[in-house]
């Protein structure tokens, strides 16, 4: 009996000194993912918090991370001073229509490559795949060529056309994703009598909601922040917010001899800009995380 108890406390003891140990290692990574987390968060703190001072305090020497006072009219003054609610609106539908084009073109070819059997399937899959390693920089001059002699220069319609037409990266999610769907469903459905597109829409599409959201937060985050498309094609009626932003922070700088630099206007814009990025990512974080933890489990 002393013989079992005695192996029964140093059963405990171990016990505990491994639990122990598994606490001071979680708290080891808690402690880094928190300093981590504060270091990337310092920049976007400290333009939220300039945001609301004064212009005479943004260039104080003594850090000040809470103004004092706060000046909650910088945004309504900052409003003021850009057509900021244009840019917004020209934004909003570009990004809006290219998340829709390049979810349904996504979808449909990356049913065509995962559910059909052709001959060359995985010949052009891997094609596809290729175009991903072409700068974009090494295309814009003839597509520029292209979309000029359409007419369709001055227009929205080079920043939205291209969506419909598929993305490699997205039509690989969405294959991928695809991929781990059991072949049973599109069988019994057929049984059943459903056409291709019917099991496509109204069996398969409900089933990659995750890898939908996904593909959905990448397009609109990318149409969203676009510099250089709306530079190329776009006229000033027709500004997006980036580009909008890009030419109203570059007149502040012009008058930075003057000395009417207004940062913590610039700040107070750029704080509103960044807002739907994270909402969006925020409403749709449970499908992206499961889209990305997903996708590519079966080749």
């Amino acid at each position: 009996m002393t013989s079992i108890g005695g192996e029964q406390r140093t059963a405990n003891a171990w016990w505990q000194s491994q639990r122990l140990q598994g606490m001071a290692h979680k708290t080891w990574v808690y402690v880094l993912l928190l300093v981590g987390s504060l270091l990337f968060l310092a920049p976007l703190a400290w333009m939220v918090s300039t945001s609301f001072k004064r212009l005479d305090d943004v260039w104080a020497l003594e850090i000040q991370w809470i103004p004092n006072p706060i000046q909650w009219q910088n945004y309504a003054e900052a409003l003021e001073t850009l057509p900021f609610f244009l840019y917004v609106r020209n934004s909003l539908f570009v990004a809006l229509v290219t998340m829709i084009g390049s979810a349904l073109s996504a979808a449909l070819v990356g049913y065509g490559f995962s559910r059909f059997r052709f001959p060359g399937r995985d010949m052009w899959f891997f094609v596809l795949l290729a175009t991903m390693m072409i700068p974009g920089t090494v295309t814009f001059i003839p597509v520029y060529l292209l979309f000029s002699r359409i007419g369709w220069i001055h227009t929205f319609l080079p920043l939205l056309v291209p969506a419909f037409f598929g993305a490699a990266f997205n039509i690989f999610l969405m294959r991928q994703f695809m991929m781990t769907l059991p072949i049973e469903l599109d069988e019994s459905a057929r049984i059943d009598g459903a056409s291709s597109f019917r099991i496509f829409w109204k069996i398969l599409l409900p089933q990659v909601q995750p890898v939908i959201a996904t593909i959905a937060i990448f397009s609109f985050m990318g149409a969203w922040n676009d510099f250089f498309g709306p530079l190329l094609y776009l006229k000033e009626e027709l500004y997006t917010l980036a580009l909008g932003l890009a030419y109203y922070r570059a007149d502040q700088i012009a008058g930075a001899s003057q000395g009417t630099t207004n940062w913590h206007y610039m700040m107070a814009i750029s704080t509103l800009a960044m807002l739907p990025n994270i909402v969006l990512f925020f409403v749709a974080q449970r499908y992206f995380i499961q889209g990305i933890t997903l996708t590519g489990i079966k080749a």
